[in-house]
């Protein structure tokens, strides 16, 4: 008889909070969460295009700060991991440097800067059809016109272009991070895990119970 009136006690108990409140408590939570977690996302985004803006404007200093901006604050806050940034501008800026130097080195062809002849000839082409160094339908136009030059072909291979993966960066935000995001996440798993404990405990007591029942 003990026993039955425990029971009863304990369902009594857990039927004081209702499912149905646990379930709009956990409608907020995710309301909640899902507005941190944006709002993380954002500020990744903001910090991406400013590194976009920074090698957009050529100032190498400023872009390595901006670089670890976004890295501290994707490591620091999850939903936070951009795309794969690639640095265009720069990549640009070093390959032009690697034209440069093969200009430079055209100047002591017995024919003249052969180098500075074709460029003379293939930029024209390559704005009116857009594409510029180092694409390689340019490089095959500044090819072509050096192989009219015997002492020069071979000179546009011979450029040493800059590795295209250094200049591509990722980053990877954490699984959980102990910010606002991340505590909203474990409030929804605190009342995901009230309500699943609530409805097996009343499970479980009514069915002692009625084993109780079927025992007198």
């Amino acid at each position: 008889m003990a026993d039955k009136k425990r029971v009863k006690k304990n369902i009594k108990q857990l039927q004081r909070v209702k499912t149905w409140q646990l379930v709009i408590l956990l409608l907020l939570a995710v309301l909640m969460a899902a507005t941190f977690l944006r709002l993380n996302n954002i500020g990744m985004l903001d910090r991406r295009d400013a590194v976009y803006a920074a090698d957009k404007a050529g100032d190498s200093e400023v872009l390595k700060n901006r670089l670890y901006d976004l890295q501290r604050y994707v490591t620091a806050h999850m939903n936070a991991s951009p795309d794969k940034i690639a640095l265009e501008g720069q990549y640009q800026r070093d390959s032009e440097k690697a034209k440069a130097l093969a200009e430079a080195s055209g100047s002591n062809n017995p024919n003249g800067n052969v180098y500075q002849k074709a460029a003379d000839v293939c930029d024209p082409i390559g704005r009116a059809q857009g594409w510029r160094w180092p694409d390689p339908r340019y490089i095959a136009c500044v090819d072509q016109e050096l192989s009219k030059y015997p002492a020069a072909a071979g000179l546009a291979q011979s450029i040493q272009l800059p590795d295209v993966n250094l200049y591509y960066h990722s980053f990877v935000s954490p699984l959980w991070s102990p910010d606002f995001a991340g505590w909203s996440v474990v409030i929804c798993l605190v009342i995901v895990t009230m309500i699943v404990a609530r409805l097996v405990s009343l499970l479980v007591l009514r069915a002692l119970l009625r084993r109780h029942f079927q025992s007198v």
